[in-house]
């Protein structure tokens, strides 16, 4: 069975198959803000959607991350390090790419165990 959570007018935030739950990339909901602050959004609103989906940042298993401007890495990093849990690191790919507006500057969508 499927469970989407969160259905929209395009996709859904998440779809939860086979003790998996895949999330759709989520930005920030203030996008005045610059690269960390963004992240920090982005974040915690993955936190939500996990819980929602009754796991946790302990259980990722992936992350795609999409960055506006590279040389802004550090910036992600220095979020996601505080954020991320230590003992059970994801795999993760960081890239630069052209977001779907200007005033997005980081885009992540991860995988999780449930």
């Amino acid at each position: 069975m499927i469970k989407r959570l969160n259905p929209g007018k395009r996709f859904c935030q998440a779809v939860i198959v086979n003790g998996i739950v895949t999330t759709a990339g989520i930005t920030a909901r203030d996008t005045s803000v610059g690269t960390a602050a963004q992240t920090a959004d982005i974040l915690a609103q993955i936190d939500a959607l996990l819980a929602e989906a009754g796991t946790s940042k302990s259980n990722l298993l992936s992350t795609s991350i999409w960055l506006r401007d590279i040389s802004h890495f550090d910036q992600l990093n220095q979020v996601w390090d505080k954020w991320v849990d230590r003992d059970n690191l994801p795999v993760r790919a960081t890239v630069e790419a052209r977001l779907a507006a200007p005033d997005l500057l980081v885009e992540i969508q991860v995988t999780a165990a449930v």
